[in-house]
């Protein structure tokens, strides 16, 4: 412009006019020229004025200033637009002229140690030698990094180009340097019982795997392989097709379990384990096919307890979109089902991660982040292995339910569930026969029956008395009538009778719990009335969730919340109508008996100083606790009482039995039964004090709730012949 100006001045004296200094043209003239110039002056000024407030401006991105194109370039990084940041080098100066290889270096490194969240603020622009301070932080797997850094920019035509160097990422890298990561796998907690004894831990298996190149005829082998492995001959083959995998590879196949020398030698050597050693043999038999140790997750009570353990499996895609930001890896496990799952958070633990500079040697040269491994933590249950164990033995061969209490002190000793499956199989890679097996089987292995609501029968009987005698609708002195073995209220219940197998004589409320008459607690129900009957029930924490570590289901006394009619009342007083409990909610109701009316909480993660917490203070008064006591105590100690099966000359016990009927209707004479069985030491000088309720299904036929009173009998023989105190 300043040439423009010049050319029209000397075209001005060409002309050879002469102008007056005061004439009016001259002064025409000289007002143009000067406010032309005004006008050049504010282009001068405001065009880079301009720019440098708004350079997002029609001036274009190649017309930002270094400060401002520093800031765009670090948003790509954030962004994953390496091909954008090539795009604003100046690469005749810059270390990666190559766009390959500056793409897979920034990519490798930003991804590689996961950074997120990056911040950048100008600190310094030096526009003599075009240079920009700033200090920037960000995110990665190893915490937070921060720095102060310094970029070049060149003046070029159409802007300027950033001069990149490997130092732009971290000052002290070097071209020939590498950011390594180094994780630290946490080692998942330990769950054990209450004396220690391992229910999940770290065990030895053994890794089933195949040398690609020692492989004769590998078709043949893999089918072999295959076929001992119960697995599909695809699922071998995509292992060997990995990309990692040479020829001089160990690439393992499936983990299987190791073989115990000690199970071999034994007088009667165990089944699985001579099974196992045969199969391994015929493995090793394939050339090309080893078998190593490796660590993984075991379950020594195996079925025993897997419905209380769970089990843990490998994270999936939508594990790791669901907890996102958690630390779980691609190679991670999490909880399933069980303790595993419900204390996932305690017992993983988290990762360490160390983010460092290494030099071409590979030796560390400049440390960057770090976050120390912090390994699970151990949860410890208030559960006994060997009780856990024995009632899983006594009920393997039905479907059955067991919880196992300390009366006087809510802890949770024993969770049983059968028929069950093994944890273990989980880890090793559940085949899909064996799957579609446990999902297929009629008992349903897989089924957690001990956190069900079931009909409770007659153990439901001490509830009702308490509940009369709480509300004053019973005097236990008062005589009900012997009405023999059935019974109906008036003709209003056209056909329908309460039946009984044992009427008392007379009909009070301890002869009543003692041969336990169904006809009396009937009569005890319509007394106190279907209000006052659901708002005590209500008191003890029907339709309410059991505080319990474990979600069990909420006891019920009606399936549409209100008792229908006067015969679901009456089948109420007796456990049967539509009134339905799990086992441990039931348990926790009669350690009110042995409380002095107050209920406990029961829990399950156990506590060096064992301290009583109360779920429902002063449930009954003690006067009335104490009385039902009683005759739960005669049910056991008496010769006519129904639980006298368990009586026991060295402890003194108290119960009750219980017979459900399941059947689809009031006429239907062809449901199956329930048999129960609650059983306790209310003595609070007991050394080893217990209360048990368990529940098998299909007694019909098989002697009802005798059954599970045979059942008992073994157990509490296990449990009382123990030497040691419970800890």
């Amino acid at each position: 412009m300043k040439s423009g100006i010049s050319f029209r001045k000397k075209n001005r004296l060409k002309t050879g006019k002469n102008f007056s200094r005061h004439s009016p043209r001259r002064k025409f003239l000289a007002v143009l020229v000067l406010s032309a110039a005004a006008v050049l002056l504010c282009v001068f000024i405001y065009h880079p004025l301009r720019r440098m407030l708004n350079p997002d401006s029609a001036a274009g991105e190649q017309q930002k200033l270094p400060p401002q194109l520093l800031l765009s370039y670090m948003n790509l990084i954030s962004e994953k637009e390496y091909e954008t940041m090539y795009d604003m080098l100046d690469l005749e100066a810059s270390g990666y002229p190559d766009k390959e290889d500056f793409i897979k270096r920034n990519s490798s490194i930003y991804e590689g140690i996961a950074m997120q969240d990056m911040e950048i603020e100008i600190i310094g622009y030096d526009k003599e030698q075009e240079t920009v301070s700033y200090r920037t932080s960000f995110d990665t797997a190893a915490g937070a990094v921060s720095f102060e850094n310094e970029a070049l920019f060149f003046k070029q035509e159409d802007g300027y180009g950033l001069v990149w160097q490997d130092s732009l990422i971290f000052p002290e890298l070097r071209a020939s340097d590498k950011v390594r990561v180094s994780t630290v796998q946490a080692k998942r907690g330990d769950i054990t019982d209450r004396n220690g004894v391992l229910l999940a831990g770290w065990g030895t298996a053994a890794s089933a795997g195949i040398v690609p190149g020692k492989l004769q005829d590998r078709k043949q082998a893999v089918a072999e392989i295959a076929e001992l492995l119960e697995m599909e001959p695809e699922a071998v083959m995509r292992k060997l097709e990995a990309k990692w995998v040479k020829d001089d590879s160990f690439v393992p196949i499936k983990t299987i379990p190791a073989v115990r020398e000690i199970d071999l030698l034994s007088e009667e050597p165990d089944k699985d384990a001579v099974r196992e050693k045969k199969r391994q043999e015929q493995l090793l038999e394939i050339p090309g096919v080893m078998i190593t140790e490796t660590s993984v997750r075991h379950y020594p009570l195996k079925q025993a307890a897997s419905h209380l353990t769970g089990y843990i499996q490998n994270v999936t895609a939508e594990d790791l979109e669901e907890h996102a930001g958690e630390g779980y890896t691609a190679n991670s496990v999490i909880g399933r089902s069980g303790i595993e799952g419900l204390f996932e958070k305690e017992l993983k633990g988290s990762n360490g991660c160390r983010i460092y500079i290494a030099d071409a040697d590979g030796k560390a040269r400049s440390e960057l982040a770090e976050i120390p491994v912090q390994h699970g933590q151990d949860i410890r249950l208030t559960i006994d292995a060997g009780l856990q164990q024995q009632l899983y033995e006594q009920f393997q061969e039905d479907k059955s339910c067991s919880v196992a209490m300390n009366p006087f002190t809510g802890e949770v000793l024993a969770l049983a569930s059968t028929p069950s499956y093994d944890s273990n199989d989980f880890i090793m890679g559940i085949s899909s026969q064996m799957w579609t097996a446990l999902n297929e089987d009629e008992n349903r292995p897989l089924y957690n029956r001990f956190r069900q609501k079931w009909c409770p029968g007659s153990t439901f009987k001490p509830v009702i008395a308490a509940i009369g005698l709480e509300t004053g609708s019973i005097d236990p002195q008062e005589d009900f009538g012997n009405e023999g073995l059935s019974w109906q209220n008036g003709a209003s219940w056209g056909g329908y009778f309460v039946t009984t197998l044992h009427a008392a004589s007379p009909s009070t409320m301890e002869n009543a719990l003692i041969c336990s008459d169904n006809i009396y607690f009937a009569k005890a129900a319509l007394k106190i009335g279907a209000d006052r009957l659901e708002t005590f029930l209500q008191k003890l924490g029907f339709g309410t969730q059991l505080p319990f570590e474990i979600n069990m289901a909420q006891a019920q006394y009606a399936n549409e919340g209100h008792m229908e009619d006067e015969i679901q009342l009456a089948d109420s007083g007796y456990g049967q109508g539509q009134v339905l409990i799990s086992p441990l909610h039931l348990a926790s109701v009669y350690t009110a008996f042995c409380n002095s009316g107050t209920v406990l909480k029961p829990y399950l993660v156990y506590k060096p100083k064992k301290q009583a917490q109360e779920w429902i203070p002063d449930a009954f008064s003690e006067q009335t606790a104490q009385r039902v006591l009683e005759g739960l105590k005669k049910i056991v100690n008496y010769p006519q009482g129904t639980g006298f099966g368990l009586h026991r000359d060295d402890r003194l016990l108290a119960g009750k039995t219980g017979t459900a009927e399941i059947k689809a209707s009031k006429d239907d004479h062809t449901g199956t039964e329930l048999g129960w069985m609650a059983v306790m030491t209310p003595d609070k000088s007991e050394e080893r004090p217990v209360l048990i309720v368990s529940m098998a299904e299909d007694v019909k036929g098989r002697g009802g709730s005798g059954y599970a009173v045979a059942r008992l009998k073994e157990v509490l023989g296990y449990w009382f012949e123990q030497d040691q105190n419970v800890p």
